[in-house]
């Protein structure tokens, strides 16, 4: 392809994407930390995220955001929630005019509750904004396992370009014109999957799994169609896909949080032990100001939110969501 990226972000997610495109066209990865940026360009690995992953001897990494933005068709955020805004800043000075800016991330900004797609039209108005989203675990796609995405984003034109970029081998993309449903799925299901490791936890079996799934992502559907999202979004990949990964992996860093709360462990000896953002953590708050804003009842989000907020335990949550599954299906709880 004739197309420059730039990626910005050494996590596991950001590494992944960074392979991944690098089968199509150049790219330039951005890193804050000067020994992730040396071990990919002499080493062609990044350990600390991906144990015993090879990258192609193509992906480049530096530690100079100028190096990575100016002069690039294309950037790629994989930067967690809490840090885009001030990424997006940083950029600002260096990006060309109407590069597209496409997100990585599942997650809302705790000040604002807005989306990333909101803080790249904010902070860079004028630049086409996307997000690349669904169920993808970022081990199983280095090690080589088949996985499906979306590429979202309003412009048809610009996101069957972009779709040529990440489309790549057993890694299949596909695109949507609905921003706001295939993000709101990826930020919500990550609540869903906290729930699902609650119960993993206390020893609940695949039945009560499958139970909190399947209201979970009515939950999801709720609110995400009452904030302007399209229902079908929420049965495709960026919605079920992505929550039955996340729910069912031992990959998953939000089921994993769920699974140590259902132990009995308190969420600050959980976050304290993680090197990696769990956004479901950092989120729960965002996603209850939304629900509340919108006027939609989400019982499994409160639950979680009341938990990772050190206000009740799991057991008390899980036995609360038990006592609540009654009623019509069609009905909100």
């Amino acid at each position: 392809m004739d197309l420059n990226a730039g990626l910005l972000g050494g996590g596991s997610w950001g590494t992944t994407v960074a392979a991944l495109i690098a089968r199509n066209a150049p790219i330039t990865m951005w890193a804050r930390d000067q020994g992730t940026v040396d071990e990919i360009n002499t080493q062609h690995s990044n350990a600390k995220y991906l144990p015993n992953a090879a990258l192609p001897k193509s992906v480049r990494a530096t530690i100079d955001i100028e190096e990575a933005v100016a002069g690039m068709d294309v950037i790629v955020m994989g930067i967690p929630s809490q840090s885009f805004r001030g990424v997006l800043d940083q950029i600002k000075p260096h990006i060309r005019p109407w590069v597209p800016v496409i997100s990585l991330s599942k997650g809302l900004e705790l000040s604002t509750n807005k989306r990333m797609t909101e803080l790249i039209h904010e902070v860079l108005p004028g630049h086409p904004a996307g997000v690349l989203t669904g169920p993808n675990l970022a081990r199983e796609i280095m090690a080589g396992y088949a996985a499906a995405s979306v590429i979202a984003m309003e412009d048809e034109v610009i996101v069957k370009e972009l779709q040529k970029l990440f489309n790549s081998g057993l890694f299949r993309v596909y695109t949507n014109h609905d921003v706001i449903g295939c993000e709101l799925g990826g930020v919500l299901k990550n609540i869903i999957a906290i729930a699902t490791g609650m119960g993993d936890g206390q020893g609940a079996g695949e039945n009560t799994r499958s139970a909190v799934i399947t209201r979970g992502l009515a939950e999801i559907t709720r609110l995400g169609v009452a904030m302007g999202g399209e229902p079908q979004t929420f049965a495709g990949l960026a919605g079920t896909g992505d929550l039955i990964a996340t729910c069912t992996s031992p990959q998953s860093r939000n089921r994993t949080v769920g699974y140590e709360l259902g132990k009995g462990r308190t969420i600050r000896e959980i976050v304290d032990e993680m090197f990696m953002v769990a956004e479901g953590v950092k989120s729960a708050p965002a996603v209850m100001a939304l629900a509340e804003k919108y006027g939609v009842d989400m019982p499994i989000a409160r639950q979680v939110f009341q938990v990772v907020q050190d206000k009740g335990t799991a057991r008390q949550a899980f036995r609360g969501l038990l006592k609540r599954m009654a009623g019509a299906e069609s009905d909100p709880g």
